[in-house]
């Protein structure tokens, strides 16, 4: 090429690239200006400041030091790293903190560490919280969270544990839980989550624990769970998974802990689970459909601690191999179809950790062998109820006296009761029911102090309830039906003195009446004394049992009523009285009765008309048969209708009218004849009810009452008010202690509270108001007006004084129980009641205040201070409204209500 070619070539290219650099900056322009800024301290600050603005409730007070007077890193709960001074652990569990979880815990990036656990955390987890991609820890269970498992946690590549366990979460698993490759646990179970265990979760090799029971997941368990290889411990127990058990999980050796129970799994055990599991500790397969023998090679799995293969379809006999478990403490084999031979229980003796163990609900037959007294000392549970076992008990049992639980119900067992049963003393549940045991219940039953439950019923036991029973004051659940037991069921029993829930007595021969005191049994729920040969009335006490539900009193020689008083029992179920001697009405306070959904009234002689609401409404529920004389009801019972009243002839009713109207005005013209006489003796006395009624008392001098009173002196004043004031005195030659109530005259109103108080007590006689024993109106001995009132003394002074202790110059201790206040209460509501209504002239007392009421010798309220009564007219309503209206009356604060209306009104 040329050079000058050369040259332009050259030139060209350099004007080629300056026009592209400035295109190129020309673009960059045209961009608009971004600024990030990366997270620093203050965006943990806030982000933690926001989380507590969501804290609505935090009773301990942690987060009162999330503020600035510190530093954030120091703020209780908060841990931050060194290098960077960020936030990387949030602590804070068990503290009932109520509130949400803020979306804003997602800009706490360096974040490695959350346990919010045990709290009452509301809401969803938050999406953001997928942002923590150094999160490592998340626990969050024991909350109240709902909402989904947020899928966004797939993003937080480091999280090694997930604990969100007893919340309300709902929604399926997400599959994206399955890219979480360094995952080791992930506990979700008591939760509201649904579908089933997600393939993805197969790719978890890291996973340890898994356990997702207690949700309402189910089908089929998943392939993919055999590929856990790291797999300790997996729970998918209380679901609805179905099918059985993939092979592959059987292969996994590293398992110690399978619980599957509460399912609907079959299939049987594999052959060889004790060799491909040797870790295996816990095997829970209970409440599934399981069935084929117990492996014997379970014995190879010489860690197990529990074997749970209760509610299945079990078959065949007990490894008598399961004695090499050593560490074996809770056999659980019940609702099987296991037997017969109980031999095993003598290889079960090497197992010295033993806790429980339970045979229930199977065909295990034979005498109970005497080395099961040489199961471990440990033993608590041992249940043997509902077999075939028979023969007598052994003696030797009462070598486990550890036992807390002893069900042998329902066998064959024959004999009496063991008298070294007295040694359980610690057994709180004791279940014989069902046998051909005799003799009379040992009086040692009092000795088992602890005892919660107690059931003897369908055996032979004959004589009397034994007294010592009383001693069991822990006894709640007592059935000694169906036996052959005599006497009565009396006080003495102490039946009556225990906390009993449920009692049965029922199909025995039991004579007496049902005593009173059943109205003591608080607690009740189940009361059935029927088929018995009980006679007398039925208690009305019994309505004092509120909490009774079901009451089975058929087939004695019960008379009388049916009470009224249980149609206090609101929460009545059942109630049976049939063949009995019971007559009367029915009540009318059963068809209230609102839970009532069982009545049986027959074979009795009710009589009269058959209630038609409530119960009674519902002819599939009552029984009224062989009840003669019983009328009416709703036309399902088909019963006769009652006799309607027949219609008097009109001529015997005009004749009864006649008579009346005759009695009627003979009465008016004798009461007007009364009412003549007394009109004229008041009309003669007026000029004497115009004189001071203190005239009517018995004066005393003022000299009598300076001597009384030490010249009333201060050390004798107890009182004094805005009229007056009062002083113990000895009076007369017995120096009888009263109360003296000197006027001040000098106040505006005493001589008018004077001839009031004067004239409301001259003619009131009642135990709950002050007797006023004399009076004074004389001159002291400075020539001054004096004028008094002596009234009987009150040892225990003014109710004030009780109620607040506090009062200056009162040195012993005053307090009133709740029944004193009650029965102080009653007498003042007594004595009101008096003067309203029953006194010759209606009194209102217008100042009753606690001050005004004072307390005898025996603590009996007496109504004092009558300075501001007012006397109502009897004979015109007019002028009383009018004289009860003048003004407002009493002391500040004790106002009465209709003067607070009248002061708004005006």
């Amino acid at each position: 090429m040329p050079p000058h070619q050369t040259n332009l070539c050259a030139s060209s290219c350099s004007i080629y690239l300056h026009v592209i650099l400035l295109f190129s900056i020309w673009l960059l322009c045209l961009q608009p200006t971004i600024i990030t800024t990366a997270p620093t301290n203050e965006t943990d600050r806030l982000a933690l400041l926001k989380f507590k603005e969501s804290v609505t409730h935090d009773p301990y007070k942690i987060l009162s030091s999330w503020n600035n007077s510190m530093h954030f890193c120091n703020w209780l709960g908060i841990t931050c790293g060194r290098r960077h001074q960020r936030v990387t652990r949030l602590d804070l569990p068990s503290y009932e903190l109520h509130g949400s979880i803020s979306p804003y815990i997602g800009n706490l990036t360096f974040l490695m560490f959350i346990q919010l656990y045990n709290n009452s955390f509301y809401g969803e987890i938050p999406q953001k919280i997928g942002h923590l991609f150094r999160l490592q820890h998340l626990l969050l269970k024991g909350n109240m969270l709902a909402g989904e498992i947020p899928s966004s946690l797939s993003n937080c590549s480091n999280l090694m544990v997930i604990k969100i366990s007893v919340n309300k979460l709902k929604g399926r698993i997400p599959s994206e839980l399955g890219y979480l490759m360094k995952l080791e646990e992930l506990v979700i179970h008591e939760n509201n989550l649904t579908g089933g265990i997600p393939p993805s979760l197969g790719n978890l090799s890291s996973v340890a624990i898994l356990s997702v029971g207690h949700n309402n997941l189910g089908g089929n368990i998943s392939d993919a769970i055999g590929q856990l290889k790291s797999l300790i411990g997996l729970s998918i127990s209380s679901g609805k998974f179905s099918g059985t058990i993939p092979s592959s999980l059987y292969n996994v050796s590293s398992l110690q802990i399978i619980s599957v129970s509460g399912n609907q799994l079959n299939g049987t055990l594999p052959a060889n689970i004790g060799i491909n599991l040797p870790n295996l500790q816990r095997l829970l397969y209970g409440g599934n459909e399981f069935s084929g023998p117990i492996p014997t090679s379970l014995c190879n799995a010489t860690q197990l601690q529990m074997v749970d293969l209760r509610v299945n379809n079990i078959l065949g006999s007990v490894p008598t191999t399961l004695g090499n478990l050593l560490d074996l403490y809770a056999l659980g084999l019940s609702n099987n179809n296991l037997g017969r031979s109980l031999k095993f229980l003598t290889y079960l003796t090497n197992c010295s950790k033993l806790d429980l163990v339970d045979l229930r609900i199977n065909r295990f037959g034979g005498v109970l062998p005497n080395s099961v007294a040489n199961l471990s000392n440990q033993l608590t549970q041992l249940y043997l109820g509902e077999n075939e076992i028979s023969g007598t008990i052994p003696a030797s049992l009462a070598n486990l006296d550890k036992l807390i639980v002893l069900s042998l119900d329902d066998n064959h067992f024959t004999g009496i009761i063991p008298a070294s049963f007295r040694r359980f003393q610690k057994l709180q549940v004791l279940l014989l029911t069902g046998n051909n045991l005799s003799g009379e219940i040992p009086t040692f039953i009092g000795n088992l102090t602890e005892l919660f439950q107690l059931f003897l019923n369908e055996n032979l036991f004959e004589g009397t309830i034994p007294p010592s029973i009383v001693n069991c004051q822990l006894l709640q659940f007592l059935d000694i039906s169906l036996n052959k037991l005599n006497g009565s069921i009396s006080q003495h029993t102490g039946l009556s003195s225990l906390p009993l829930v449920v009692l049965n007595l029922s199909h025995n021969s039991l004579t007496g009446k049902l005593p009173f005191e059943v109205a003591n049994l608080k607690n009740i729920n189940e009361l059935d004394v029927s088929n018995n040969h009980l006679s007398g009335e039925i208690p009305t006490s019994i309505g004092n049992c509120l909490i009774l539900e079901h009451l089975y009193l058929q087939g004695n020689f019960f008379k009388g009523a049916i009470p009224s008083s249980l149609a206090s029992l609101r929460g009545l179920r059942h109630l049976d009285v049939s063949q009995n001697n019971l007559s009367g009405p029915i009540p009318k306070g059963l068809e209230m009765l609102p839970f009532l959904e069982f009545l049986n009234l027959s074979f009795n002689n009710f009589e009269g008309e058959v209630p038609t609401e409530g119960i009674f409404k519902n002819t599939s529920v009552i029984s009224l048969i062989g009840n003669t004389n019983l009328c009416g009801g709703i036309p399902q019972l088909q019963l006769p209708k009652c006799p309607v009243r027949v219609t008097k002839p009109k001529s015997s009713i005009r004749f009864k009218l006649a008579i009346v109207i005759i009695s009627l005005v003979l009465f008016f013209i004798l009461f007007s004849f009364l009412f003549v006489i007394y009109w004229m003796k008041k009309s003669k006395k007026t000029s004497c009810s115009m004189v001071p009624t203190i005239d009517l008392l018995l004066n005393v001098s003022y000299k009598e009452l300076y001597q009384a009173t030490n010249g009333f002196s201060p050390n004798n004043l107890i009182g004094s008010g805005s009229f007056g004031s009062v002083y113990k005195g000895a009076l007369d030659q017995e120096e009888r202690l009263v109360a003296i109530k000197v006027l001040n005259l000098q106040h505006k109103g005493a001589s008018k509270s004077f001839m009031a108080e004067c004239n409301a007590l001259r003619n009131i006689r009642h135990r709950n108001l002050v007797k006023i024993l004399t009076c004074c109106s004389s001159m002291d001995y400075g020539g001054n007006q004096f004028k008094a009132l002596v009234f009987e003394f009150m040892t225990n002074g003014g109710l004030d004084i009780w109620l607040h202790p506090g009062i200056p110059n009162e040195h012993q201790s005053r307090n009133l129980s709740l029944l004193q206040r009650l029965n102080v209460a009653i007498d003042v509501a007594l004595a009101i009641d008096y003067l309203h209504n029953h006194s010759t002239q209606p009194i209102v007392h217008c100042d009753l205040k606690p001050s005004n009421v004072l307390l005898d010798h025996d603590m009996v309220a007496h109504v004092n201070d009558f300075g501001l009564a007012r006397l109502l007219s009897i004979t015109d309503g007019s002028s009383a409204k009018q004289t009860s209206s003048i003004g407002i009356k009493g002391s500040i604060g004790y106002a009465a209500p209709e003067h607070e209306t009248i002061k708004r009104d005006h």
